[in-house]
């Protein structure tokens, strides 16, 4: 995939304000921690996550899509009338139908002939969105279109947390550690042609992307509900997270060679990367296998966890806004999400 007229013009968020630490968590399973001698601090140390945010009980996933798309139209000036597309892409919605987007779109004011329409992709969603609507700048269909998405972690890690006192076995332990990640908070991604006299000065150039996907391993992350008795189903989440890492790494390996060609890119070309935010092994074997510099990542699950499809584009947008990502950078975003895919995006910052 190659971009010729697409740019990125805004990249705004909110973080959840409730800040969960992971020994707020670990306390709470301090039953588990005994029968095994789980030393405490464990979950720091495993993840390299200190703390992470939650919305507040009973927050509406849209509200906080609203407020990061919001600031997205005030940064830029554009109007709800000038977006040909909005697209909600996070793993958490409203309900199961209308799309989540439906309402976001509302607020904004957008017109009749405005696509409006919910993606699921795992974390990669807001990736995928990215490119939905690079696709439709690219082809002449529209002008602007803006990506939003909200993730909350909450109710799946209190979930998680119940069932593992429930069922408080060292197997049940380890395929719930990857959920006790979880962190929450929202994005927008505001893409244009370049045609518009915008007041934010961002001007990002999409160059291109490659995506590759091992579907065979659909199996080592789940997030879904489980039949607990007649007609009773509960929440539940499952990461085999020692062979999602070694997949993920070998998907990721084949998906940065594809993207490095298709690029004409050496690899100290890359400036920057920005990858989607797991944890400590996740970095360290990521950008290991890819050949990358550590000082050429900038990571932020230390302070907000795993947010999903927020975590990259958050993660891009605070690296800007400290000085990390600089004007005319080569830069990469490595997403890797279930199901298995993997996405790459090339840009010019």
């Amino acid at each position: 995939m190659k971009y010729n007229r697409v740019f990125i013009n805004s990249l705004t968020y909110e973080l959840a304000p409730e800040v969960v630490t992971s020994s707020e968590l670990e306390f709470r399973l301090i039953p588990l921690y005994k029968k095994y001698r789980i030393p405490m601090g464990q979950l720091a140390v495993l993840t390299g996550i200190e703390e992470r945010r939650w919305w507040p009980k009973g927050h509406k996933l849209s509200d906080g899509a609203i407020s990061a798309a919001q600031k997205a139209i005030d940064e830029s000036g554009i109007s709800g009338s000038d977006l040909g597309a909005v697209v909600y892409t996070g793993v958490c919605r409203d309900q199961h139908e209308p799309a989540t987007a439906c309402r976001i779109a509302a607020s904004l004011g957008v017109l009749k002939d405005t696509a409006i329409y919910d993606i699921s992709n795992a974390c990669l969603g807001v990736l995928s969105g990215i490119l939905d609507i690079a696709n439709r700048i690219e082809l002449g269909q529209i002008k602007a279109g803006l990506v939003v998405s909200c993730e909350s972690a909450r109710h799946i890690v209190d979930v998680t947390i119940d069932d593992m006192l429930a069922d408080p076995t060292m197997q049940n332990y380890a395929c719930s550690l990857a959920t006790l990640t979880g962190g929450s908070g929202a994005v927008a991604v505001l893409l244009t042609d370049g045609s518009f006299s915008l007041k934010t000065s961002r001007n990002h150039q999409l160059l291109g992307a490659s995506h590759l996907s091992a579907p065979e391993h659909n199996d080592l992350c789940q997030w879904g509900l489980k039949e607990v008795g007649p007609q009773l189903y509960r929440e539940f989440m499952r990461t085999d997270a020692v062979s999602l890492l070694r997949e993920g790494v070998a998907l990721a390996k084949d998906t940065w060679i594809h993207f490095l060609e298709q690029r004409n890119w050496m690899i100290e070309q890359v400036d920057k990367v920005i990858c989607h935010q797991v944890g400590v092994a996740n970095q360290k074997q990521v950008l290991a296998a890819l050949g990358i510099p550590v000082e050429k990542e900038f990571p932020t699950y230390q302070r907000l966890g795993n947010m999903g499809t927020v975590s990259l584009p958050v993660t891009a947008a605070m690296a800007h806004d400290q000085g990390f990502l600089k004007t005319g950078d080569n830069v990469s975003f490595l997403g890797i999400g279930s199901g298995l895919n993997c996405m790459m995006l090339g840009l010019k910052w």
